[in-house]
């Protein structure tokens, strides 16, 4: 992809002349799909398109055109291009998507000088909407999810644990969080261990959480083979049976939840949304992306895309289509909505998602097959690393 070399001025005066008044609104997603990442652009687009179809394809009578640009993975300087031509060249409207942190902090000049409102489907470390001012998050963040699990183990009577994340800024934004609300509650981390990305043998760190004398384990993992193999590790190495309370996020994820067998059975975690959340808003999400794609996923990837489309929904409605950055985020500033997730709101100093987070638990459902069960509600949480 050739780098597009262009000031600021010049990015605003083409962003400005654009279709200002266009029937047809265009939205950019940039997004994994190619290589081993590339089931998250598979889900943004169905969970996007089958937002639109909801709407019969129209917001406020404007027609939706998407267009997707492959970030393949972690690649801020691929993104940032990606950003311009789809700023620049394509004229689009608004920008959604974004997996990876990296990759979003590689836009927010851009979309800061282009005044693009731009929604954050997954990226989950906190430091991200402070980077611009056209930044929203429709998805959720390290520290929302965890506050509220240290809180519950501490009401438990745990008193000690040890901190179990990969090495790189979602996992030390957790081991942050877990760290910071724990201990300040009275309880002791005993060991806070970060595991190289590169790791496929996760049975040593089973082993020194075992001897470390804690009673649980914070873990964040990415999705994947790293939550298999460390699921394997917690059960072949003997925590389980030592009773060592395994406290994740997002690692029971629906995505890969069916290939843990019963080696994932009793594992609780702290999460935003899980695909057995019992609500009209959650089967009529459930139905919609059927209709998209028979093959299609519900989890925390589709339904921050279906839910990040209903904000530029509200945005498109308030500017009528036209080309307005202040306008279009001002209007989602406080902007309430029953998610499938639960209620749902727009912070309007951090224009980030409010939400419920909920302690989860693997059991099988009716029809035999695994799923997250909610079995307990913390409630409404902010971005609390934002505090």
């Amino acid at each position: 992809m050739k780098v597009l070399r262009i000031g600021a001025a010049a990015l605003v005066a083409a962003f400005v002349s654009g279709q200002a008044l266009a029937d047809t609104v265009k939205v950019g997603i940039i997004a994994p799909f190619s290589g081993p990442f590339a089931h998250y652009g598979k889900l943004f687009k169905d969970g996007a398109e089958a937002y639109v179809k909801t709407q019969q394809g129209k917001f406020a009578g404007h027609d939706i055109q998407f267009i997707y640009r492959d970030s393949g993975g972690p690649n801020p300087g691929g993104v940032k291009t990606a950003a311009q031509e789809l700023i620049v060249n394509d004229k689009v409207d608004y920008l959604g998507g974004f997996v990876f942190t990296p990759n979003a902090m590689a836009v927010a000049p851009l979309i800061q000088q282009s005044k693009t409102p731009t929604v954050i489907f997954n990226a989950a470390t906190s430091s991200i909407t402070p980077k611009s001012d056209y930044f929203v998050r429709s998805s959720y963040t390290l520290w929302q999810v965890t506050v509220p699990l240290a809180q519950w183990a501490h009401e438990k009577g745990l008193k000690k644990v040890v901190t179990a994340v990969m090495d790189y800024a979602p996992g030390v934004d957790g081991e942050k969080a877990f760290d910071t609300e724990f201990t300040k509650l009275g309880g002791e981390v005993v060991d806070r261990i970060r595991m190289p990305m590169s790791t496929n043998d996760f049975s040593p760190f089973a082993q020194r959480i075992k001897a470390s004398g804690a009673q649980a384990a914070y873990i964040f993992l990415p999705g994947g083979p790293p939550n298999l193999g460390f699921v394997n590790a917690y059960n072949q190495n003997g925590l389980r049976e030592a009773g060592i309370e395994f406290l994740g996020t997002a690692e029971m994820d629906e995505f890969d939840l069916q290939k843990f067998g019963d080696a994932a059975l009793g594992l609780m975690t702290s999460f935003h949304y899980s695909a057995a959340h019992d609500s009209d808003a959650n089967r009529e999400f459930a139905k919609a992306m059927k209709e998209q794609a028979a093959d299609s996923l519900l989890n925390y990837a589709s339904v921050g895309a279906y839910d990040g489309m209903r904000l530029i929904h509200k945005m498109v409605e308030a500017t009528d289509g036209k080309k307005d950055g202040a306008k279009a985020i001002e209007a989602i500033k406080g902007f309430e909505w029953e998610s499938p997730r639960g209620p749902a709101k727009i912070d309007p100093e951090t224009r980030h998602i409010t939400q419920n987070v909920y302690l989860r638990k693997v059991e099988r459902g009716a029809d035999g097959k695994l799923q997250n069960t909610e079995i307990e509600n913390f409630g409404p949480q902010a971005d609390h690393g934002l505090e």
